[in-house]
């Protein structure tokens, strides 16, 4: 009973803490400040967010301009090298530390990909299927970093922020679909030949025989070619749109409400992260199952 009543008491203490800390940042952010006529607070008042949708650029390599994002990714891939090394450095017959939550996510990631594809071609899918997955989701753990994206430099007497998340700049969500496309059309290529892959989007043999039916397969490969591009597209958007809508809003609550509830929105980005590195990496095991699929099995 004693037992019982300190888990309770602790609970309630929590919940005053918690609500105290909102009603802290209510009447320390802009719309608190509204009602009272100052900042509680102002210490922890945070300043309206000045979101930019292009990347900024920090500097230059000879004629290519450094942006942010850059830096960020060049960060993320650096991250996921060190845990790789870190894992490999002393592998052991019994996984521990580091090489076990690694194994764990190779296994996962195996098993995934062999479900999807079989496992033939589930272990030739995997390295790129892999590494799509963990390079997005890093890109986006890494970002929520506290005081990732707090840290200035000063370029052209503007402040610019040196760090900023890979996913929300275009170009990154853009070449990481490129990549996929290109795998996927290699891999479908290499598996049924040239021609023959080929034949789903020119399917000119009913025509050649005199059929006007052939007319309807026509218009069919034509689709079939411009799903292939369309992906680049629905991908690079899909990914850009989550990631730059997730950092404003937890942009736009910090400076509302300083105290109290960002760490739930916190927590739903990180959900977000996971989701998306799993539909992209997912989306592109799919696609290259199905291209790697003769068009007669899929009839």
């Amino acid at each position: 009973m004693s037992k019982l009543g300190c888990s309770l008491k602790l609970a309630v203490f929590l919940v005053l803490v918690v609500l105290g800390l909102v009603v802290v940042g209510f009447l320390s952010g802009p719309i608190g400040s509204n009602f009272i006529g100052k900042s509680l607070f102002p210490s922890i008042t945070v300043e309206q967010p000045h979101p930019e949708l292009p990347a900024e650029k920090i500097t230059h390599l000879g004629p290519v301009p450094v942006t942010n994002s850059m830096i960020s990714t060049w960060l993320a891939m650096a991250v996921i090298l060190a845990i790789a090394l870190s894992a490999r450095a002393k592998l052991q017959l019994i996984p521990r530390g580091v090489q076990n939550i690694f194994e764990f996510i190779v296994e996962k990631l195996l098993g995934f990909c062999e479900s999807v594809a079989g496992k033939e071609w589930g272990r030739k899918f995997f390295p790129v299927v892999a590494t799509i997955f963990i390079f997005v989701i890093v890109n986006a753990y890494i970002s929520l970093l506290p005081g990732y994206g707090s840290i200035y430099i000063m370029e052209e007497g503007k402040k610019v922020h040196l760090l900023r998340g890979s996913g929300t700049d275009l170009n990154t969500p853009l070449a990481i679909a490129i990549i996929s496309f290109i795998f996927v059309e290699f891999m479908g290529i290499r598996a049924l030949g040239f021609f023959k892959y080929m034949g789903k989007f020119f399917r000119f043999k009913k025509i050649l025989h005199g059929q006007v039916s052939g007319l309807i397969d026509v218009f069919v490969g034509v689709l079939e070619m411009l799903s292939e591009f369309i992906r680049i597209v629905s991908f690079t958007f899909r990914l850009f749109g989550n990631m730059t809508a997730g950092e404003i809003l937890l942009l736009v609550i910090v400076f509302l409400l300083p105290w109290g509830i960002a760490p739930l929105f916190y927590g739903l980005e990180l959900l977000v992260g996971f989701v998306q590195a799993l539909i992209f990496s997912g989306l592109t095991l799919v696609f290259v199952t199905m291209a790697v699929a003769s068009h007669d099995e899929g009839h």
